[in-house]
């Protein structure tokens, strides 16, 4: 894959880099400005080297329109604030604005344009209608550098057809994505466990199907762990249920036991009478769920087999949280698995979206895990072993 030491002397030269800054917000606030952290290494690289950075990068789902609600102002501002510099915005992704800011920049300066999904070419799925975008991206630049993996598996202007105009890499953190998710997945060294969470199964059948060659266990908790109960003829009461996956479900508990795969559900679970923080929490057996009663996380018992199972690992990936783990009463779970990795000596890698949002709600030290990806849906589509546009563009 092409590096940005491919590029060459970047001094006086202006770089294009397409970073994922989707943070959460609340109330024009950023809460967890972790992908912002994890761009800074690359944007370091570029700025020592003597370039002119102008960041391309989307917010939310702004519908192919301008809005206030998803302007990346406040990236911007902790931007700024990280790197003690002030970070000029530009008003518009391609415009007077953007033309009129980067041809402002200094050497060394970075320049940040407005959320590129303002411009519904940029997540078109006609071909030309991107690439027109992405010449107008390309006008503003030189060179470009991915640095987003949390959009690399989306054949998008600022993401894919730029890389076919300009002289182009894999930034720092695209490339620490892609090589430590190709060590848990590729080649893991074994015992291999992959723990898996979230609401539904049919968000994970591919991920599913693919780990079922290839994992050595394979833990199952999250909301999609009553369908596997279902499948095994338990009640789940009005647990997230998934009927028309069942017979799938099925299919999958029939192929480990046939590949000796050690699929691991909750033993049991704790249930609650409504989707509320401040519903009172019971610990029941996985098999004796009350009719009236939701399971909200993996039990006790659950916690400490999934902890043990985790401790033969030598390698672990992690995608989606055991529980409601915003909840505090149904966030022990995710905190026993999160305790697990963290304190092992296992190559542990946390597959971004919720999973990474709960290690730090739950206060863990990110440097006790091998790698937390900052790409939900790419590290899925990874695992399911799916080629990634925005990767395999960058590839020689």
């Amino acid at each position: 894959m092409r590096t940005i030491d491919t590029l060459g002397d970047l001094r006086g030269k202006r770089v294009l880099v397409r970073s994922d800054f989707n943070v959460p917000l609340k109330d024009g606030v950023i809460t967890d400005d972790g992908r912002i952290r994890a761009a800074l290494p690359t944007l370091a690289k570029l700025v020592d080297a003597g370039a002119k950075v102008v960041i391309m990068a989307h917010l939310g789902r702004p519908k192919g329109a301008a809005d206030p609600a998803f302007s990346l102002a406040p990236v911007a501002a902790r931007l700024g604030e990280l790197i003690s510099a002030p970070v000029a915005l530009a008003a518009d992704t391609t415009g007077p604005s953007a033309r009129e800011t980067v041809r402002g920049l200094e050497d060394g300066q970075i320049a940040l344009l407005e959320n590129v999904r303002f411009d519904p070419r940029e997540t078109s799925k006609a071909d030309a209608e991107r690439e027109a975008l992405a010449r107008e991206y390309a006008e503003l630049g030189d060179a470009f550098v991915s640095d987003g993996f949390g959009v690399v598996h989306r054949k998008q202007a600022s993401v894919y057809d730029i890389a076919k105009l300009l002289p182009s890499a894999a930034g720092l953190l695209v490339l620490k994505e892609i090589e430590s998710l190709r060590r848990a997945t590729e080649n893991p060294e074994r015992p291999y466990a992959v723990v898996l969470g979230g609401s539904k199964v049919s968000d994970k059948l591919g991920v599913i199907a693919n780990l079922l060659a290839k994992a050595d266990i394979l833990l199952i908790g999250g909301g999609m762990a009553f369908t596997f109960l279902a499948a095994k003829g338990y009640g789940v009461g009005t647990s997230l249920l998934e009927e028309d996956q069942i017979d799938t479900v099925k299919g999958y508990i029939s192929e480990a036991a046939r590949r000796g795969v050690d699929l691991v559900l909750p033993v049991d679970v704790v249930v609650a009478p409504a989707f509320a923080a401040d519903a009172a929490p019971t610990n029941v057996a996985a098999d004796q769920i009350p009719s009236d009663q939701m399971g909200l996380d993996i039990g006790a018992a659950s916690q400490k087999l999934f902890a043990e199972k985790l401790s033969r690992a030598k390698t672990v990936a992690w995608n989606g949280p055991m529980g409601v783990f915003e909840f505090p009463a149904f966030a022990a779970g995710t905190r026993a698995v999160a305790e697990a990795l963290s304190e092992g000596s296992m190559f542990s890698v946390i597959g971004g979206g919720d999973s990474a949002a709960a290690v730090r709600t739950l206060g863990f030290d990110e440097s006790t895990f091998s790698h937390i990806s900052t790409g939900g849906g790419a590290s899925l589509e990874l695992l399911e072993g799916k080629e990634l546009p925005g990767i395999a563009v960058l590839e020689d």
